[in-house]
């Protein structure tokens, strides 16, 4: 995969973009109107509102500027796009079986998206590293924090495009 950047989904891309609406379109107004209020009310040192107030807003101006850089850096990979259907690549769900035919699905998703109890497996973790490439049939170890282990690829699917 050539680019530059980590690779997001788009939907993971339209969270990102809501997260950052929402802060700076509701949130944040919502403070500084706390903060006004409270900085009208006098002595500052021992307002609460105020102190919490002014807490909050340095908080979501640094979620505010995290979210920009991620949204700036990130590059949107549509799954659906994918060519080489074959293989394990972004936006790849893939089922796995391991030495005992445990079996596992996972989706490789962008590391902001990543969910491991929904499967979600982020672009840069040990699992989705492993199997980058991989086509079914081929076996990948995997390098955890429990240990090595190895998987085989069961299948591979890819969402459908419009």
């Amino acid at each position: 995969m050539s680019g530059e950047g980590p690779p997001i989904s788009p939907a993971g891309m339209a969270a990102l973009r809501a997260r950052y609406d929402h802060l700076l379109g509701t949130e944040r107004p919502a403070i500084v109107e706390i903060v006004s209020w409270a900085a009208g009310n006098g002595d500052r040192s021992e307002n609460g509102d105020y102190l919490y107030g002014r807490k909050r807003m340095r908080e979501i101006d640094r979620e505010l500027a995290h979210l920009a850089r991620r949204m700036k850096a990130c590059r949107v990979i549509d799954p659906a796009r994918q060519d080489d259907r074959g293989r394990v690549w972004f936006g790849a769900t893939v089922d796995i079986a391991d030495e005992d035919d445990a079996r596992r699905t996972v989706t490789l998703v962008g590391d902001d998206e990543q969910d491991a109890t929904a499967g979600l497996i982020g672009w840069s973790a040990p699992m989705a590293r492993a199997l980058r490439g991989a086509a079914i049939g081929d076996l990948r170890r995997v390098h955890l924090p429990s240990g090595e282990k190895e998987w085989e690829v069961i299948a591979i699917r890819y969402p459908q495009g419009n």
